[in-house]
């Protein structure tokens, strides 16, 4: 049956009603289809993206048959340079000069009578020349920056096009001589000794990690890591589009901004032809511009558009509802003579996106207990509280970053473990069209940084020049998007200035810091500001909007009573609740672990030791202090000399990480609802760009770290807390829900103690509890003392809270008294594996394979984990299991096991390794 129903759309100034059903949408998907197709007015898109070929300066070496994206590195040698001591080893490369070449044909009779052919280079790392048949074009210093040039005057039959890169340590250190020479020195000038990195990463606009960081090689790239292309047209050609969202009582409105680009300096006319094929039954002309000219200086076309509020089904979050995504589509004329143009002209531009219909608020109001302000989000008018993780690049090499297959799987795990916020970190790159798309349909919102981390930067015409292209191309790009929340303009550069890492006391840091960030970074994102959008932040962490009081330098950017912060403390012990601040957003923290020896194994050269690649590729200034201190705390790690020392190390590393990350995580959500206001935790980091001591939660091939599985519990929309308060010697037991509604009926926290000795819960309590919807239910305080007595000791005893519904688990947490090294009566589980079901489907190129694993144990088992043999698979790239790294307290559990193979895989019992921290003690 048919139902009918209004629509509306508003124009300028005016409402209009249409009727809409269902065979319309039948008929504008044709429409918006052949709106899509070659026309002969369209204009033509040439893309440069093969037959590349490449040159050292001294053409010692060529490489040819290349296709875009490509980098020199990966040209060469594809990926090897993460593998073995290749980050030293193939830094000669970044040390030359290197020339991409491209010969190409084109037909200038039938291009005779377009007015403009342009050359469009999308992304050129980074300092470069571009000739076209021996011409110099223009010279290039900014990766993250679309350069156009048009070429009618150079084109011929034949045509030569040459991109001259020069290395990039040393175009960085002749701009560092050159602001010395003029008594301008820029900190950091290098890395820490340990980084073994280059300097003067802050010279270039670049991939700030390119040059090493804490936990990444120094892989100085250069390259085209984007598309080449040639535009034929007449007039202007559509760059972007804008979309933002807001509603009043009655209707939801979209402000549509249409960016062009135009190669003449002259002014223009244009008619837009906008689809929205699931929102309006027809094209809506926009006209205004038929009559009126476009100006060149800022070619744009705006207009509004409202639908009536119930007709629009709204975009959330992940784990708050579905990301419904409605596509646009815009067609553009334009034309130079007022009285019109001729078919015969390439005048028609058309671009296509997707949107959601959401509203995002970043609420910054006086806190109603004690002082300072809150920082929390809202969305859709609901306060949510972001839990997520940073996002580094996602690969070294930009060329190999925009990969669709590793970017996806990273979202995913991501979604998978409820996430509903990443950080997108500003030291890496502004993300592909692709992963944006992505975190749209999964319902990740992004926290964007600007590309500025870690440095002082220079403040040169030029170099501010070059900024303002990059920030203006890149917000616009992607502004649109329903995940991205919020901008900010750097990485810590703030607090760096504030707290002096790098000699930074003259007053003419703090007012070149105003000047990069907020005379130019920040005045170009006006470009994109409106009313619904939360105003960029000008630092992270900063104080939020009360910075602005200490024009925006404040003397604790790490105040916890307003804005965002990081933390870290390696001193300490992370499993203790005591040591974390109670900020108001924590928008980075974590712990270094060490990836699995199966991963190292996949990255070592057959001549290398481990234990010297492990200590090569320790970044952090303090080494394997970094993480070993946390592990002796609560392990028996062994001497350096056993020959068990780097399995232990690896396996106590990643269960501390995970622990120590889990305890910060729910100390921060716990706080929620308390005088701290806590409305964010957002761990460092998610990803890693090779194999490599770090912080990261997923290897660099993909596999999960104990972190992540972890992650999947303590992020979980429902939770229960068991934090130790050392001054009282007593653990708050806390409810938490992010759901918007919860039934309550039936709930119930059982208290269930264990001795080490056996399985089954010796003692048990159970009372009744509530739940409060997006909110935390503070239920108990139990003293310590009140749970280990009698025949129970703090040695030979743990415990575990349930939270459940008619018998049902729905979250669990265990607090143990002791640290694993001075625990009593442990035993050998004696541990056995049993496949119980396989399972094998087919999807596009690939199989799926799924196992059921029973595993049946005599006694409790320590953080039991699993790992699949890859040496006998090498199909398998990687893996994940329901869960890893767990408490083992009953006779039998079962898990499962999925990979993609390109065939179905047989696996028995051998091709599984199992760690329990049982194995590591005198028993």
């Amino acid at each position: 049956m048919l139902r009918l129903k209004s629509n509306s759309c508003v124009h300028k100034t005016g409402f209009y009603g249409t009727p809409f059903a269902m065979f319309a949408v039948i008929a504008l998907l044709f429409l918006f289809a052949m709106a899509r197709e070659s026309r002969a007015d369209s204009i033509s898109v040439v893309y440069l993206n093969r037959n590349w070929s490449l040159k050292n300066q001294n053409e010692t070496l060529t490489v040819s048959d290349i296709i875009l994206p490509s980098g020199v590195y990966s040209a060469l040698y594809g990926e090897q340079v993460l593998d073995s001591w290749n980050d030293v080893d193939m830094r000669w490369i970044a040390y030359d000069n290197w020339t991409y070449t491209n010969k190409f044909m084109v037909n200038t009779t039938t291009l005779r009578n377009i007015r403009y052919k342009n050359l469009t280079l999308y992304g050129i790392d980074t300092v470069a020349e571009v000739r076209l048949n021996h011409y110099l074009l223009g010279r290039t210093d900014n990766m993250f920056v679309r350069y156009s040039y048009e070429i009618s005057q150079f084109l011929q039959e034949e045509n030569l096009l040459e991109i001259e890169i020069m290395s990039p340590v040393y175009a960085a250190r002749q701009r560092a001589n050159e602001l010395k020479a003029q008594g301008f020195d820029v900190p950091p000038n290098c890395p820490s000794a340990r980084y073994h990195g280059e300097c003067h990463m802050n010279m270039l606009r670049k991939m700030q990690a390119s040059f090493s960081w804490d936990w990444g090689l120094a892989a100085p790239s250069m390259g085209i890591w984007k598309s080449v292309a040639l535009e034929y047209y007449d007039v202007a050609v559509i760059r972007d589009v804008d979309v933002a969202t807001w509603k009043n009582t009655t209707h939801w409105i979209m402000d549509i901004r249409v960016f062009m680009d135009c190669a003449g300096r002259q002014n223009f006319y244009g008619e837009l032809t906008f689809y929205a094929v699931e929102l309006l039954k027809n094209p809506l002309i926009i006209s205004d511009h038929v009559k009126t000219p476009i100006s060149y200086k800022a070619p744009v076309i705006e207009f509004q558009v409202a639908f009536p509020i119930d007709e629009v089904t709204l975009w959330w979050p992940n784990g708050y509802g579905g990301q419904k995504l409605y596509p646009l589509h815009f067609t553009l004329k334009a034309w130079l003579d007022k009285r019109g143009t001729s078919l015969r002209n390439k005048i028609a531009s058309q671009k296509s996106i997707s949107i959601g219909f959401r509203t995002v608020e970043l609420v910054e109001d006086p806190v109603m207990e004690g002082s300072g302000n809150t920082f929390l989000f809202k969305v859709n008018d609901k306060e949510i509280f972001m839990k997520g993780s940073n996002y580094i690049p996602s690969h070294i090499l930009p060329e190999f970053s925009r990969d669709k297959t590793r970017i996806k799987h990273l979202l995913q795990a991501a979604k998978d473990t409820h996430q509903n916020m990443i950080r997108v970190w500003g030291g890496g790159i502004y993300e592909s069209e692709y992963f944006y798309e992505m975190a749209d349909s999964l319902g990740i919102m992004i926290w964007q940084d600007m590309m500025f981390a870690c440095a002082m930067y220079p403040v040169t015409d030029s170099f501010l020049a070059s900024v303002r292209k990059e920030v203006i191309q890149n917000a616009q790009r992607i502004a649109h998007h329903p995940s991205i929340a919020i901008f900010a303009t750097n990485n810590e550069n703030e607090v760096a200035i504030a707290q002096n890492w790098y000699g930074t006391v003259e007053e003419r840091f703090k007012t070149e810091y105003r000047q990069l960030y907020i005379a130019t970074v920040i005045h170009e994102l006006k470009a994109l500001e409106h009313a619904t959008r939360p105003l960029p932040l000008v630092s992270s962490p900063s104080n939020g909007k009360e910075s602005a009081r200490d024009n925006y330098i404040s003397a604790n950017p790490q105040d916890p009573n307003y804005g965002d912060v990081h933390f870290y403390d390696i001193f300490k012990d992370g499993w203790n609740p005591s040591i974390y601040p109670r900020p108001r957003f924590a928008s980075e923290y974590g712990f270094q672990s060490l990836p699995s020896l199966q991963t190292w194994q996949r990255t070592l050269g057959p001549e290398d030791n481990l234990a010297d690649l492990i200590e090569h590729r320790q970044h952090h200034p303090l080494g394997m202090m970094a993480i070993t201190p946390l592990v002796r705390i609560h392990f028996p790690l062994p001497l350096p000399e056993d020959a068990n020392y780097l399995e232990a190390l690896v396996y106590f590393s990643q269960i501390s990480q995970a622990m120590a990350t889990k305890t910060e995580t729910e100390l921060y959500r716990s706080l929620r609802d308390t005088e701290h206001r806590t409305m964010g935790a957002l761990y460092w980091q998610l990803n890693d760009v090779w194999v490599a001591p770090s912080w990261s939660a997923i290897d660099y091939y993909g596999n999960y770290k104990l972190l992540h599985y972890w992650s999947k519990e303590f992020l979980a929309p429902i939770a229960i807390t068991a934090l130790y308060e050392s001054k009282i010697r007593s653990l708050n037991v806390s409810l938490i829900c992010d759901l918007f509604e919860i039934n309550t009926d039936g709930l119930q926290v059982s208290m269930n103690i264990y001795k080490w000795s056996q399985l089954f819960p010796k003692n048990t309590t159970t009372w009744p509890v509530t739940m409060v919807p997006n909110g935390v239910h503070y239920d108990k305080v139990i003293p310590v003392d009140d749970i280990f007595q009698g025949e129970f000791t703090n040695y030979n005893s743990f415990v575990e809270f349930v939270l459940q519904r008619n018998n049902m688990a729905l979250a669990r947490t265990f607090y143990f008294p002791a640290s694993f090294s001075s625990v009593q009566a442990i035993k050998d589980p004696q541990i056995q594996i049993l496949i119980s079901n396989v399972f094998c489907s087919s999807q596009v190129n690939v199989k799926m394979n799924s196992y059921s694993l029973t595993l049946n144990a005599k006694y409790p088992a320590i953080f039991v984990y699993i790992e699949l043999i890859l040496e006998k698979h090498p199909d398998i790239k990687h893996y994940k299991f329901s869960k890893n790294g767990f408490m083992m307290t009953s006779s039998s559990c079962v898990l499962h096991l999925e990979f993609e193979a390109k065939e179905c895989v047989r696996l028995n019992a051998k091709d599984f390794k199992i760690m329990t921290v049982n194995q590591f003690m005198k028993l």
